[in-house]
């Protein structure tokens, strides 16, 4: 899957440099034992090296860049964000959820191995996210360890991600306003998003207040990337998103361009990049790397 082409050089190397570090980190932390536990193992590295747009990591990085953070904390907190975007797929891709065959141009762990294992595999990537954390490797400071722990807990759950899942679940056929959608992929969509923003900057050690403007980044860019995401569905080249695409019309859901149109859509989604944008003026050539990121989430085709 090919999600550079409309990125900048320094973003497509930024990317690439990034993608390498996480399939790297991955290939070390889930060595296939030579036990019955091997197809766990190996449908976990399925789901975690090789493919992917890498945005959470990047963001992680990009943020802690900010802060003088050292890389190697960095790239731990990026790997348990990543780990658990990459259970939420697994989990999104079953049967009883939205029953998708393809993921990042290849079979979905479902379809590679079985249920049961996509289930553990799942679990299991989950539990390794906030055992990561919780390592002094990450971080010297217990607090600090343990304020990433929680902030990532709070994202993922009823009040994020997975409290956003829950409400798609329910959208098949069913009238959601605009409110609600925002509401839902706020959830879903967006609390990782801030979740790897978040990171960076609790481990450069900025106290909660310190980060309004960061969050308000945050925020704005996780709607954007929705809303192309959304238009994408609709006009996007399966082959380039390395997914199905047009579900949602067939199953009646509202999104942002069923809500909008399209042009409406694109038109919120640049300005929600330009806010995001904004909320940076604080900060100088050091935040280039997220205002870029900013700038690809309307440019890019997968």
């Amino acid at each position: 899957m090919t999600i550079t082409a409309t990125a900048s050089p320094k973003l497509q190397a930024a990317l690439k440099e990034v993608a390498a570090e996480m399939d790297r980190r991955f290939d070390a932390l889930l060595p296939v034992p030579d036990d019955p536990r091997a197809d766990l193992y190996r449908a976990m590295r399925h789901a975690t090296i090789g493919g992917g747009k890498r945005l959470r990591p990047l963001l992680v990085f990009a943020t802690a860049r900010l802060f003088d953070v050292a890389r190697d904390g960095a790239a731990r907190a990026a790997v348990a964000l990543e780990a658990i975007h990459a259970y939420s797929l697994i989990h999104d891709d079953l049967p009883a959820m939205d029953d998708d065959d393809l993921r990042h141009g290849k079979a979905t762990v479902h379809k590679a191995f079985d249920e049961a294992t996509a289930i553990l595999a799942g679990d299991c990537l989950h539990a390794l996210a906030f055992e990561v954390l919780a390592d002094p490797a990450t971080h010297a400071d217990p607090f600090v360890r343990a304020e990433l722990v929680a902030d990532l807990a709070r994202a993922s759950g009823p009040s994020g991600m997975a409290g956003g899942q829950a409400m798609d679940l329910k959208a098949d056929g069913a009238a959601f306003d605009l409110g609600t959608v925002t509401r839902l992929q706020q959830m879903k969509t967006g609390a990782l998003i801030g979740a790897a923003v978040e990171a960076g900057a609790i481990l450069g050690r900025v106290p909660p207040e310190g980060r309004r403007h960061l969050r308000g980044y945050a925020h704005d860019l996780g709607l954007a990337f929705q809303i192309v995401d959304d238009l994408l569905d609709v006009e996007g080249d399966e082959q380039l998103a390395g997914k199905k695409l047009r579900k949602d019309g067939e199953a009646g859901k509202e999104t942002f361009v069923s809500l909008l149109g399209v042009e409406r859509a694109k038109q919120q989604s640049r300005m929600l990049v330009e806010q995001a944008i904004d909320h940076l003026r604080s900060y100088g050539e050091e935040a280039e790397l997220l205002r870029a990121i900013a700038r690809f989430v309307t440019e890019r085709r997968g």
